[in-house]
């Protein structure tokens, strides 16, 4: 008996797809299917190079201005969220806007909204230049500054009774968030934290079942584009467990060198990524050698978003 008899593919779960992705995806293919071919799509409507290239191919124009747009056009804001300047702007030139920024985004939107209202100056937990944070920043006119790393709280200017708050990208898990939030209670006892965390449950659900995946396997495949947050999120946290991760986005990445005198292989995928293309790495990682396929236990994630009011039947 061959030792590739006992060779495995084991898949994560939860992986791929969240119930945001999902509803983003189905709002450029809902708005061209009713209105046709050219819908503009303001940034990646996620950061996944697979899913773009197949909305472009049908139809879907990506950009990242809407000067790029034809006045009185019809655009969809990402998933990822976008300023009020953004939607003034939009309005200013007669755009017909689809909406597809994710709910969970929007709460956090809402949430800085009230508090600056109640006169609270608000520190956001994310990364500089990611559209998220550009867009939750964008809220306001003033008064949140960003947070990247723990040495960034020491340098805080505000005083402990001052009114703070604070408030965090959602493709970042809990742990990532951690030492950021202990610092900022420490310096801030009083600081006031969301009513609930403004983690993305599916952020935190496929790191979890990294978690679980990764000390049963020998090396890690995360299917996601490099522009993806929680994709590297992924493979930067099965690489922490000790594992040799890879992050791919095309089965012809994949070189066969990874597995040599690997029994068995991880896989899982980012939020943005679809399971087609999961299915593809899988059967391209089988041609290195014979490997039979396990579903691990995981969490089972029933949330689903519905389509924007003006795009509803």
């Amino acid at each position: 008996m061959s030792a590739n008899d006992f060779a495995e593919i084991l898949m994560a779960q939860p992986r791929g797809f969240c119930a945001g992705v999902d509803r983003a995806i189905n709002i450029v293919n809902e708005a061209l299917t009713r209105f046709g071919a050219p819908i503009y799509v303001r940034h990646e409507i996620v950061h996944n190079v697979y899913v773009v290239n197949e909305l472009r191919e049908k139809g879907a124009i990506f950009v990242e201005e809407l000067q790029e747009v034809p006045r009185g056009g019809i655009v969809v804001f990402s998933a990822h969220g976008v300023s009020q300047e953004v939607r003034r702007d939009a309005e200013e030139r007669g755009l017909q806007v689809y909406d597809a920024t994710c709910p969970l985004v929007t709460k956090v939107h809402l949430e800085v909204v009230k508090m600056r209202k109640d006169g609270f100056t608000v520190l956001m937990i994310g990364h500089a230049g990611h559209p998220e944070v550009e867009g939750t920043m964008g809220q306001v006119k003033d008064g949140v500054f960003l947070i990247e790393k723990v040495s960034d709280v020491a340098t805080l200017p505000f005083m402990v009774d001052e009114k703070i708050a604070f408030v965090t990208q959602t493709t970042l898990s809990i742990d990532e968030t951690k030492e950021i939030v202990e610092a900022l209670t420490q310096k801030f006892p009083n600081i006031v934290q969301p009513r609930k965390q403004d983690i993305c449950y599916a952020t935190q659900n496929r790191q979890d079942a990294v978690k679980f995946m990764a000390p049963q396997v020998e090396v890690v495949i995360v299917v996601g584009s490099t522009s993806s947050s929680n994709s590297n999120r992924l493979r930067e946290l099965s690489e922490k467990l000790g594992i040799p991760s890879y992050m791919v986005d095309a089965p012809e990445q994949l070189q066969p060198e990874w597995f040599a005198n690997k029994k068995r292989v991880g896989l899982t995928a980012g939020a943005s990524a679809p399971e087609s293309l999961a299915q593809a790495i899988v059967a391209r990682i089988q041609e290195f050698g014979p490997r039979q396929v396990r579903n691990l236990e995981g969490v089972v994630e029933d949330v689903i978003f519905s389509l924007p009011k003006n795009l509803q039947q």
